[in-house]
């Protein structure tokens, strides 16, 4: 099994260089399904194809590594995690009972709406069907719904959300006045 792992090397490189464009990077795929292949060795099938299953691990590889890399942010100077900061949640707690308690005010036909739109994720056109009147009515309901409770919340635009006043008047100034605060 060594040698016809070895044997395919060639085919494997070839196939990850067409992939990705670059030898580096392939030979890195080629390394990782090599080792890859050799742990899961057991759950290969003898007397099937060897080198199919060695692609198909490669190109797993590949799309994988691939997908890791979409996610993750150059930042090779620290200065993208040094901007980075959670803002306290000492408030959640309250502030969803606050919403639970408006969406429970709402009248039923846009409480429903909203649910099944905002929470649920189905589409104007499916809740229609479910409620059992026209697409318009879901969306005006659901307009309707919203501006209510955002009457009912205090909100006025997407400024009332995270932190408050204070809190952003710190981060806005930077990393100088908040390390000169503690």
């Amino acid at each position: 099994m060594r040698h016809e792992l070895i044997a395919a090397i060639p085919n494997l490189r070839a196939f990850a260089v067409s992939l990705c464009g670059q030898s580096t990077l392939a030979d890195d795929l080629v390394q990782e399904t090599l080792v890859k292949a050799w742990a899961n060795l057991a759950s290969f099938t003898v007397g099937t194809n060897l080198k199919a299953w060695l692609f198909t691990i490669l190109r797993n590889v590949y799309y994988s590594e691939l997908r890791k890399r979409r996610r993750e942010v150059e930042d090779a100077d620290g200065d993208y995690a040094a901007r980075l900061s959670t803002h306290g949640a000492q408030n959640g707690h309250m502030d969803m009972e606050d919403f639970r308690v408006a969406l429970a005010r709402l009248p039923d036909d846009q409480r429903e709406a909203l649910i099944l739109i905002g929470a649920s994720g189905f589409s104007y056109e499916e809740v229609a069907e479910i409620c059992q009147c026209a697409v318009g009515t879901v969306k005006s309901r659901v307009n309707r719904a919203r501006r209510r409770l955002m009457t009912m919340l205090g909100i006025e635009d997407e400024e009332d959300f995270g932190p408050d006043h204070a809190t952003r008047a710190v981060i806005a100034a930077g990393p100088d006045v908040s390390a000169r605060a503690r």
